[in-house]
């Protein structure tokens, strides 16, 4: 008896979920000051990982840093400009909510992850010099990731332009399988 029950949700799971695929994007990179423009004569250093969900259409920030000179005034992605340039920032303005400040050592992790069909992700100027929508900002952020045209900084009260810096590249795609009852 209890296989004939079991037999149609055995059946219902295999026929009635479809499969949808998307891709984590994940890129990094060592801050320092050689990689400022102008470069810094900082012995900071750091390194940093960002996650790019294509399908969730998130950004998950994680970086840790150490030694800066000044204190942290704020962190933010700039895009989008070939290395060593300098490019706006498209991040939000002017620093990610929870980045500590007044410290020369730390870590942030963004918690939750930054949702990019929200406009407030990103630095307002940024959405308007990208067709004035989320789905604009986040395209043209998701090039400049894939080209290795962005990147993070921080920014102190030694060098209020930014002390340590990297440009992030990819690390590897993950291949995600996301399952849905249709």
């Amino acid at each position: 008896m209890r296989f004939r029950f079991f037999l149609p949700v055995v059946i219902l799971l295999v026929v009635g979920v479809s499969a949808a695929h998307g891709e984590i994007l994940v890129y990094g990179g060592s801050l320092s000051g050689a990689a400022e423009n102008p470069p810094t004569p900082s012995l900071g250093s750091g390194t940093a990982t960002i996650s790019y969900d294509t399908t969730a259409h998130t950004l998950l920030v994680d970086f840790d840093f150490t030694g800066l000179t000044g204190a942290t005034t704020a962190a933010h992605i700039h895009c989008c400009v070939a290395p060593p340039g300098n490019a706006s920032v498209a991040s939000q303005t002017p620093s990610f909510p929870g980045f500590p400040t007044g410290v020369t050592s730390g870590n942030f992790t963004s918690t939750p992850a930054f949702d990019l069909t929200d406009t407030a992700s990103f630095n307002p100027s940024f959405v308007v010099a990208n067709g004035g929508t989320a789905a604009g900002a986040e395209a043209a952020l998701a090039a400049g990731l894939a080209t290795g045209q962005a990147y993070l900084s921080i920014h102190t009260t030694a060098f209020p332009a930014g002390e340590i810096r990297t440009f992030l590249t990819l690390v590897t795609p993950v291949q995600l399988q996301r399952f849905s009852v249709d």
